[in-house]
């Protein structure tokens, strides 16, 4: 037994016991590391740790991408951070989980609702009464991307039960995109309007039956009623959701002045406790913010802009939601037969959009070029079909891994893709008010 304590003392202090060790000076290394650090060690409290800082020099990286690809290739911003992301994502970076959950499920879900309470606050709801075309453009547009995307899955061997959840998550036309692509472009007119109102629209009806479908995917075949049911429930939940949501900002601009720097920190602050109620409610967090910026407009019809101090705080969630998504999706697995089923699920979604706003179009007091210019404009997708997937794979695991397979792919091709596209039918409907080239070369031929 000594001898055992012996070795186990000597693997751990180089030198001997029995022999006691001489007097000598201390090593400069030594002092540093061990009386230095002792000293400091009273003094330093940490407040954040390494993740802080990584995520902190990833958004600081993801800006100046923005920046850059704005700058010197005439591109929306969003191009960069999803480069970005992209990049971080397959490089291992460990920063989100798949599923999503925890702090960035909660923090996609807030910059979403923040999002979509601005998209619903600007929904022009009287302009279906005098154009319902619009609204028709809608339904089928949605319709025909659903029944195009099951197809061809269908038709690839995908399962059932695999495919209808891309093909839900394929009706989105994702608004966060299509907002910054606007802001970005500075892009007014006919064309804009049009397609983030039927943005709007089906990110509304794939949140309805997205969320609820999710949690029958592993139930049997169930009748029409028993389907619909969890349809109800979920818009039911959101809508409360909504409507406290709606009372509380109402109230507030009674006596706030709604271009206040408070008025913004209470709109975040609404728009945040509403979205963590949703969710532990059993509704959805963007669907009631959605609904609650529909009923905001009608119980305060009078025109109100959105608070120009809320910019830089909804611009960074807006930056942090695009690097998320990216980080997530470049997590998938990149194989060729899923590049052959992605490929095929993006050209059948994009082509199923255009003919559905080109064949409703008749009516709608549109053009048919700029019907074309329309769908362009909705191709992209980014964090609500990240949502959708999710719910989808959390409530089924067994089934997730396939889906997560066709999804992923999808989703981070046609963030970058989707907003490129949209950037080409801004300028092709010439409603852009920013010169489409590099600012460089703009600087550059001013100064010529």
């Amino acid at each position: 037994m000594r001898v055992a304590v012996r070795l186990a003392y000597s693997t751990e202090r180089p030198f001997d016991f029995a022999k006691p060790a001489r007097p000598g000076p201390v090593p400069m290394t030594s002092f540093f590391s061990n009386e230095l650090l002792g000293f400091w060690a009273e003094w330093l409290r940490p407040s954040a740790g390494v993740p802080t800082v990584q995520w902190s020099l990833l958004l600081a990286l993801a800006a100046a991408a923005g920046h850059l690809v704005q700058r010197y290739i005439g591109m929306p911003k969003v191009v960069g951070y999803s480069i970005v992301g992209t990049v971080v994502g397959l490089a291992g970076f460990e920063g989100a989980l798949w599923p999503l959950q925890g702090t960035s499920l909660f923090l996609i879900e807030l910059g979403v609702a923040i999002v979509l309470f601005e998209a619903g606050g600007r929904l022009p709801l009287g302009w279906f009464r005098h154009n319902p075309m619009l609204l028709v453009q809608s339904l089928l547009e949605s319709t025909l991307t659903y029944l195009g995307v099951f197809w061809v899955l269908h038709a690839l061997g995908v399962p059932d039960p695999v495919a209808n959840p891309v093909a839900l998550m394929a009706i989105v036309a994702s608004p966060a995109v299509l907002s910054r692509v606007l802001t970005d472009t500075r892009a007014s007119g006919p064309v804009t309007d049009r397609a983030m109102t039927l943005a709007t629209l089906n990110t509304f009806y794939a949140l309805s039956l997205g969320y609820a479908q999710a949690g029958l995917i592993e139930r049997a075949p169930l009748g029409l009623v028993d389907k619909l049911y969890p349809v109800a429930v979920v818009l039911g939940l959101s809508f409360v959701v909504g409507a406290l949501m709606a009372l509380a900002l109402r109230s507030a601009l009674r006596v706030m002045s709604p271009t206040s720097e408070n008025t913004s920190l209470l709109l975040l602050a609404i728009i945040a406790a509403g979205a963590a109620l949703a969710a532990a409610l059993g509704g959805n967090a963007p669907l009631g913010a959605l609904l609650g910026g529909v009923l905001l407009k009608a119980l305060h019809p009078k025109p109100w802009a959105w608070p120009r101090q809320l910019g830089t705080a909804a611009s960074l969630l807006t930056m942090l939601m695009f690097v998320l998504v990216s980080i997530v999706a470049a997590q998938a697995d990149w194989t060729l037969p899923v590049a052959s089923v992605v490929l095929s699920v993006i050209g059948v979604r994009l082509v199923a959009k255009i003919a559905g706003v080109a064949i409703a179009n008749p009516g709608s007091g549109a053009s048919w070029k700029q019907a074309l210019w329309v769908g362009c404009a909705m191709s992209p997708l980014s964090s609500i079909g990240l949502l959708i997937t999710s719910a989808f794979v959390t409530a089924s695991p067994l089934l997730g891994t396939m889906i997560t397979q066709i999804a992923l792919p999808t989703i981070l091709v046609m963030e970058v893709l989707g907003a490129v596209l949209a950037t080409v039918a801004i300028h092709g409907a010439g409603e852009s008010s920013r010169p489409w080239r590099p600012e460089v070369l703009g600087v550059e031929e001013t100064q010529r």
